[in-house]
């Protein structure tokens, strides 16, 4: 069940397997470590000024925040099914030992703006380390949406559809570091146009499907230089078209580009936009509006494509960390619990990225993480854990968590 963090193996003399796994062995004996310690990066101290700042005082002794934190984490990464299975197996991973109603009167009693804001404060340091270019005028900010949903008596307070009740979690997700950048929850009725107007940046480009699209949002952005490409609704009118000069490639997906004002003449935008249409894999024409206009259509159709790296993030997030099951009813028991599945992601990405830098063994995204819990990595994927981890400490100035 234990998988340690090994360090650098320069210090017993290079890169000889039976000194690292000696080193390893030693260390392991040292620090007792599993994976989800690894994985709590945040000092008492940053969890309690959270704390303080939207007026929560913790005064369990049985069952602390800290542990609330750590038993939702686990959930996430080993699936659990319930309060009840969490307590039943917790003890397994380093919890205490409680009644599975403790920790369900915890998390409805912990605000979900803690997990929140330590989830902002978490991709806040993992970005400043994770960041790769994929060759465009500017970071990308990818934005969408996804719904959970259960049986409407569930979730009284967030009615969907039919006999479901939802909550939506509207991200705003940054394909250089595959993290999310920004996550804000609804309910599952509530429109994703609205809420993201909270999502935009204007340092970054944002990407994003047709629930966004509104004519008068697109001209704002223009005198906001707020950089944008949005795929367009298909019954917009198109008005006074003019093409823009372009090299013609037989091997482009671009089949149109060029400026004009979008809309009747009823509700018209005041600005000239430009439009690119190009063809996808599927063999059908998508049209997208931008304000970029010192990019080649061809990568403005590669920049819309980058949407598909939200969806396959929310499909893991569904399938490998749990967020489907649902434990508590209430606002706060949910939130805590769907923060802190993005709040695992984050750091298992993060590990996975920074380790992948320090080793020439091939591991991919899903086998790491299997392994990782397993306690399977290769030797050299766990020492180039602890020279990420070593850096991360370096960085912050302090040891990780439980760390001796």
């Amino acid at each position: 069940m234990h998988d340690i963090c090994f360090f650098y193996r320069a210090s017993l003399g290079g890169p000889d397997e039976r000194h690292e796994q000696k080193f390893a062995t030693l260390v392991g004996d040292h620090f007792g470590m599993s994976p989800t310690n690894i994985l709590l990066t945040l000092s008492d101290e940053e969890i309690q000024l959270i704390a303080e700042a939207v007026g929560y005082r913790d005064s369990s002794r049985t069952f602390t925040l800290r542990e609330l934190i750590h038993f939702f984490l686990l959930a996430a990464m080993h699936q659990w099914k319930s309060f009840r299975h969490g307590a039943d197996v917790g003890p397994l991973y380093g919890l205490p030992r409680f009644h599975y109603s403790t920790v369900s009167k915890k998390a409805k009693e912990v605000p979900y703006d803690i997990m929140k804001r330590l989830l902002a404060l978490i991709i806040s340091k993992c970005n400043r380390q994770t960041r790769r270019s994929l060759r465009f005028p500017k970071p990308l900010r990818v934005v969408d949406s996804t719904t959970v949903t259960v049986g409407k008596n569930r979730l009284p307070w967030a009615p969907y559809h039919g006999e479901r009740a939802g909550v939506k979690l509207h991200v705003a997700y940054s394909p250089e570091s595959s993290l999310p950048a920004d996550v804000v929850e609804t309910i599952g009725l509530r429109h994703d146009g609205p809420v993201g107007e909270q999502l935009t940046n204007p340092q970054q480009v944002l990407v994003e499907d047709r629930a966004y699209f509104k004519i008068e949002r697109l001209d704002r952005f223009v005198e906001q230089h707020q950089l944008f490409v949005i795929r367009m609704k298909d019954n917009i009118e198109l008005h006074q078209k003019k093409s823009l000069k372009r090299l013609s490639s037989t091997s482009s997906s671009v089949q149109a580009d060029f400026t004009c004002q979008l809309g009747t003449k009823q509700c018209r935008s005041t600005k000239r936009h430009r439009v690119v249409i190009f063809r996808d894999a599927n063999g059908r024409d998508i049209r997208v509006v931008t304000n970029l206009f010192h990019a080649s259509a061809e990568t403005i159709a590669d920049m819309y494509q980058q949407r598909w790296t939200v969806e396959v993030f929310f499909r893991w997030m569904k399938q490998y960390l749990n967020v489907p099951t649902l434990f508590g009813t209430t606002e706060n028991a949910v939130y805590n619990q769907l923060f802190a599945a993005f709040i695992a992601y984050v750091l298992l990405r993060w590990l996975y990225d920074q380790t992948k830098k320090q080793t020439n063994v091939s591991l991919s995204f899903i086998s790491f993480v299997r392994r990782f819990f397993s306690g399977q990595l290769p030797l050299d994927w766990k020492s180039g854990m602890a020279a990420a981890l070593f850096e991360y400490a370096q960085i912050y100035g302090r040891r990780m968590y439980n760390f001796g």
